[in-house]
């Protein structure tokens, strides 16, 4: 049962591995108007499934293909919040559990060519969370992939590399997001030169990412004004794979 309707409570969930490398909480509540409460997801922290109107799914160093059973926690965490009538938006890894919690397994693959560094998206209909058709630049470090999403969800964004850059569930507000908009050029370039310090996979790629050229549309106040502004429960329960 949601809590206190007329009141927005955000709640983070902090599904980095190494918080000395990646600090996903930092990089959300930089943008957030409003306090949120964050959960390490690793350490099997959530919060009780609908206590929060809003919640974001971070990214995270794991694979989606390899789960940690504190994934199947946040999996069925995912699940009951979307029931509970949360809005929720996942980014990156949180964009991929979100479609493995709501579409099945079958839905997540390894990528053809993974996508490092700042790319172009490719909004191709019209969303109260991205706006009209166009396109926009956002940070991108993903090795696997949302692909063939079912009916229940409308995919709203791709890429020349990714064929699911953004989504929607339900016809409601859940979100899934490829791209790390979250993640500004400064942090972004931080992020590349120590994953390359560490021996991190796909040097060639962290490299070429490095010696490109930034470029950022801040996209992130949009989003999370959207995704703040968005209604909650009310939509129609879809059934999940």
């Amino acid at each position: 049962m949601m809590k206190d309707a007329g009141a927005r409570r955000v709640a983070i969930i902090d599904n980095s591995i190494d918080p000395s490398l990646y600090r996903p909480v930092e990089h959300w509540r930089r943008w957030l108007p409003v306090e949120a409460d964050a959960f390490t997801a690793r350490e099997g922290e959530f919060p009780e499934p609908g206590e929060y109107t809003h919640v974001v799914l971070t990214g995270s160093e794991a694979s989606i293909l390899e789960r940690d059973p504190w994934v199947e926690r946040e999996t069925a965490f995912v699940r009951e919040s979307v029931r509970a009538g949360s809005s929720v938006l996942g980014s990156c890894w949180g964009h991929q559990l979100l479609a493995y919690a709501l579409a099945g397994p079958g839905r997540v693959r390894r990528c053809a060519r993974p996508e490092i560094g700042w790319i172009p998206v490719r909004v191709a209909r019209e969303s109260d969370l991205l706006g009209p058709p166009g396109e926009f630049h956002a940070f991108s470090v993903h090795y696997d992939e949302v692909f063939d999403l079912p009916g229940t969800f409308e995919v709203l964004a791709s890429s020349q590399n990714c064929p699911v850059q953004a989504f929607r569930f339900g016809g409601g507000p859940v979100w899934g997001l490829q791209s790390h908009p979250e993640i500004d050029i400064a942090a972004g370039l931080r992020f590349l030169k120590d994953l390359v310090d560490l021996g991190f996979k796909g040097r060639n790629e962290l490299l070429e990412a490095l010696s490109s050229t930034p470029r950022d549309s801040g996209f992130i106040t949009r989003i999370v004004r959207a995704f703040l502004d968005g209604g909650r429960g009310g939509r129609e329960l879809v059934d999940f794979a």
